[in-house]
């Protein structure tokens, strides 16, 4: 099955794109189940559920009370937000921008219009988790040990996972529009 992307004015059809294969359509999905982990970890510290810090740590670190209760969980909202961002690139919406858009809606994305920003987004992911894995040993050591530290560590793993997932997604979409007719 082929997707048709339309042309501004709605009327005929342009191009044909071929369908994303199976194992994108796995990857973009399983993108904003890698984020969750981290961002409900950050939420329950941000509810008061015990993460393993002192409340000394929470109020100099992290501003709890205060303007933690509403950063942490905007943090975590971008984050998925983003994360739900690699789902356009084997969606109709990659495709056609979503009518409700002003001033792009109905019309085709351009493919370096989503190409580019998911590429370096990919690779910008990919280097920010990969240095945090390097100085993992001396993040938190002394604010959060034991149990905490290790939950806290199984939560921020998956992580790892994002840039590359993207990255592929991003290759198999610019390679499907590089195939329109």
């Amino acid at each position: 099955m082929t997707t048709q992307t339309s042309s501004a004015d709605g009327q005929s059809p342009t191009c044909t794109t071929p369908p994303p294969p199976r194992w994108a359509r796995w990857a973009a999905h399983a993108v904003p189940l890698v984020v969750l982990p981290s961002s409900l970890w950050r939420l329950a510290m941000a509810v008061g559920i015990p993460v393993g810090y002192s409340d000394e740590v929470l109020r100099t670190d992290y501003d709890i009370p205060g303007s933690g209760y509403l950063i942490l969980p905007l943090i975590s909202l971008s984050q998925e937000a983003a994360a739900l961002l690699t789902l356009g690139l084997v969606s109709k919406w990659g495709l056609v921008a979503p009518r409700w858009l002003p001033f792009i809606g109905g019309r085709p994305v351009r493919p370096m219009a989503a190409v580019v920003p998911a590429a370096l987004g990919a690779l910008i992911l990919t280097l920010v988790t990969f240095s945090q894995l390097m100085i993992w040993d001396s993040v938190d050591q002394d604010t959060l040990t034991g149990g905490a530290r290790a939950f806290m560590g199984w939560c921020y793993a998956p992580l790892l996972l994002w840039g590359p997932l993207l990255a592929a997604v991003t290759v198999s979409y610019h390679l499907r529009r590089r195939r329109e007719r």
